[in-house]
């Protein structure tokens, strides 16, 4: 295994450079990157910090920004100052706890907003972050971008010189391989694929890899509960499940890709034909549509399904909505098959969730089911699959606990103090 400095080394002699994005400063070395990073120090909850992330916060609730970016709204409330204080509070005071040190973040290119999260909770544990967005990345971020300039203006120098976020080539595996020999702890976000050519590059021996493969995600909605809610409350959960599958095309890993009825089939077959014209409604009022090239995407994937005889049925309302009738509810698929496709499957009770969930299952968003019966299924899954409960509209909803991991103790160490 090589060392840091033989790894920084062979990067500096390659000339290896990376694109400082924030904060601004072109091309730079990755000797250079990592030598400015290591001159500064912060704290668990640093003041710095959390008034920084805070005004940062403020900047993405302005109306103009969520109007265009609903995403960025969400992301503004997850940065409240009382959401900032809760986390630090949730912190165990046994011990001194201090920042795990310097963190490389490798986000996907399909979710611009997950680089935020993950990167702001380890900035608010103190530590010194490095994270790699892609080149490919979507406007959102650009955006993004531009307001932590913004914000960086009024902070303190401090938070200038700990934080980077830059860009290179995934083909500059020497960067990779220098930034990886050089932190405490790496955060890999995306595929299966990307998780196993990220770790191609070793790591120090005493830091390790915090990973977000692949994952699917899946609603769960009792049709007797639907068949019975009130209009207003149907409609609000047509518009929060648009949110949870349509604001990154559906390629979030928390997104819903089958929607399973429970109850009696004529209920189940009532509730989902009325829940589609809600969902359809939506969408013709929000006027969210697919290019050609996605509708032809979405066809073949789910008439595939049907040739393998894992569907009973298609339907499409128009290119932004499919909806495919499985032929049993074990044929759930887990691969994306194209932004606003859904597979439907009824079941005759919650428990018979248990059987068909798998480790790679992330999300599961509900309606109509009360937390005693949620816990329950939650105790019969027994670990098996299923990190998040939440209702139907907050899929895409951050929490710290994601994937089942305390991400801000994970980005901190305990320093045992015992008084003589």
């Amino acid at each position: 295994m090589l060392d840091e400095t033989t790894v920084a080394a062979t990067a500096a002699d390659d000339g290896a450079v990376v694109r400082v994005r924030f904060p601004a400063g072109g091309d730079v070395p990755v000797e250079a990157l990592l030598g400015r990073l290591r001159a500064n120090a912060l704290e668990v909850g640093d003041e710095r910090v959390r008034e920084f992330l805070a005004a940062f916060g403020r900047r993405l609730l302005r109306p103009a920004a969520a109007r265009r970016h609903p995403e960025l709204g969400s992301l503004g409330f997850f940065l409240r100052p009382s959401e900032l204080s809760r986390t630090l509070e949730s912190l165990s005071q046994e011990h001194v706890r201090v920042p795990r040190g310097l963190i490389l973040h490798i986000p996907p290119a399909n979710v611009d907003t997950v680089f935020v999260y993950s990167w702001a909770l380890s900035a608010l544990m103190g530590n010194r972050n490095i994270v790699r967005l892609s080149p490919r990345s979507g406007p959102v971020a650009e955006v993004i971008t531009e307001m932590l300039h913004e914000v960086l203006a009024e902070a303190d120098p401090v938070v200038g010189e700990t934080q980077r976020i830059i860009s290179y080539d995934r083909s500059q595996t020497s960067v990779t391989a220098a930034l990886s020999a050089a932190c405490d702890l790496r955060v890999i976000w995306g595929g299966d694929g990307t998780v196993r050519d990220v770790r191609r590059h070793p790591l120090p021996p005493h830091a390790r890899d915090l990973v977000f493969p692949d994952r699917s995600s899946f609603a769960v909605i009792r049709a007797a509960a639907w068949l019975c809610a009130p209009r207003a409350a149907r409609v609000a959960v047509a518009e929060g499940f648009v949110n949870d599958g349509y604001w990154f095309d559906q390629a979030a890993c928390s997104s819903p890709r089958t929607v399973f009825w429970v109850g009696a089939e004529r209920d189940c077959d009532a509730a989902r034909a009325d829940f589609t014209d809600h969902v359809s409604r939506v969408l013709t009022a929000r006027g969210w549509g697919v290019d050609a090239a996605m509708a032809v995407e979405k066809r073949v994937s789910t008439y595939g399904l049907a040739a393998d005889g894992l569907a009973e049925s298609v339907e499409f309302r128009g290119n932004a909505l499919a909806n495919v009738t499985l032929a049993a509810a074990a044929a759930a698929p887990r691969r994306w098959l194209g932004a606003g496709t859904f597979a439907h499957a009824r079941l005759g009770s919650l428990a018979e969730l248990v059987p068909l969930v798998e480790r790679r299952d992330q999300t599961m968003t509900h309606f109509g089911f009360g937390r005693p019966e949620l816990e329950e299924l939650a105790r019969g899954l027994a670990g098996r699959g299923v990190d998040r409960m939440v209702p139907v509209g907050s899929a895409l909803s951050f929490h710290r606990v994601w994937d089942g991991v305390d991400l801000p103790v994970e980005f901190t160490r305990l320093v045992t103090v015992i008084r003589q």
